[in-house]
């Protein structure tokens, strides 16, 4: 099968993200890359839902681990009767979609698609691993394919030799509009990535996509973004987000909202890229996910406070559409208010613009 992941940087090609092969799903370990370029191996679809869990893959990650999860309990109950086959994947389904809560409902539209994959397959007397991943590569090309498409109204916004700033790890988005930039002759645009504490997903990660990608990146401490915006002229600062209520809020890696503020006093536009989630139609239905308060008390597993320190670490904040100059969708650019726009005049699904 043809894949859309061709031309992109490493840690974007899909067997590097997660993949089942032979009664395995592998995952690359986001933790350490690219110190490190280490697979954590998954035997059982449990294990696969603790490695969400503990942030082995992260922004877009997931969905293809969950996927691949998917796949892995297809294996799993292969022997059983097809009753037996089915009952044993909508637990798996329902498990791995709610393994982390915030994004519980844009999981659910994965775990469900390989779910209604795999009755068909069963019925079809196929394999159903291999059809699960066979979706998997199908639904990957087209959320790809669009977020290209997207990338492109993106890239739209920015100048020649202009300066970006970024937030966290942007996955698919981030390759693409580099990869956009290079083919629209921008290729000297400067892109300046917030670190990203605790898992300093922005520097090791956004930072090395857009070095592979053969971009101008430079990483600067969470702590920076409003001086940078002025001292280097920033003329745009984007993100993807983990939830894009309908309402118009953004919920996405904490440090968003407060970025978000320093580039509405610089005067600068803050755009959001992504489809807007009608499972989510208000900023009241997200539940923001708490983490382990004491990786806010270290760096890279090294301890930065002192002993009786308490730490607080909420995984995302809330942007409100006040400070949101457009959401931009492989469909074009909406403004925060008129998001049902989005739906009217595309056939989208939510999942193929998890980016």
């Amino acid at each position: 099968m043809e894949r859309a992941d061709e031309k992109l940087a490493f840690m974007l090609q899909y067997n590097n993200i997660a993949w089942y092969e032979e009664g395995a799903v592998k995952i690359l370990d986001r933790r350490i890359y690219p110190s490190q370029v280490r697979f954590v191996t998954c035997k059982t679809y449990p294990e696969v839902i603790a490695a969400l869990r503990d942030m082995v893959t992260q922004s877009a990650g997931p969905y293809t681990a969950a996927a691949a999860g998917m796949a892995l309990a297809a294996y799993e109950c292969r022997n059983e009767p097809a009753e037996n086959q089915i009952a044993f994947l909508e637990k798996a389904s329902n498990d791995i979609a709610n393994a982390r809560p915030t994004t519980a409902r844009r999981m659910a539209l994965i775990t469900g698609g390989c779910l209604e994959t795999a009755k068909k397959a069963l019925s079809a007397g196929q394999n159903v691993p291999a059809a699960i991943t066979e979706y998997l590569i199908a639904a990957n090309n087209k959320r790809y394919n669009k977020v290209y498409q997207m990338a492109k109204h993106l890239v739209s916004l920015i100048p020649s030799g202009g300066a970006v700033m970024t937030q966290c790890f942007g996955e698919t988005i981030v390759g693409q509009m580099c990869r956009v930039l290079k083919e629209q002759g921008k290729g000297d645009v400067r892109i300046f990535c917030p670190e990203t504490r605790p898992y300093f997903q922005g520097a090791r990660l956004t930072a090395t996509v857009c070095r592979d990608m053969g971009m101008d990146v430079t990483v600067i401490t969470d702590n920076m973004p409003a001086f940078v915006m002025k001292k280097e002229r920033v003329d745009l600062f984007t993100s993807a987000a983990d939830a894009i209520c309908m309402d118009g809020h953004v919920v996405n890696k904490v440090g968003t909202y407060q970025i978000a503020i320093a580039a509405k006093y610089h005067g600068i536009p803050y755009y959001v890229t992504g489809a807007p989630d009608r499972v989510h139609p208000g900023i009241e239905n997200v539940e923001i996910e708490m983490r382990d308060p004491e990786f806010t008390l270290q760096a890279m597993g090294v301890r930065t406070a002192a002993e009786g320190v308490k730490g607080y670490y909420p995984a995302f904040d809330i942007t409100p559409p006040s400070l949101v100059s457009g959401v931009v969708t492989d469909a074009g650019i909406y403004a925060a208010d008129q998001l049902d726009r989005y739906y009217q005049e595309t056939d989208t699904l939510p999942f193929e613009l998890i980016i």
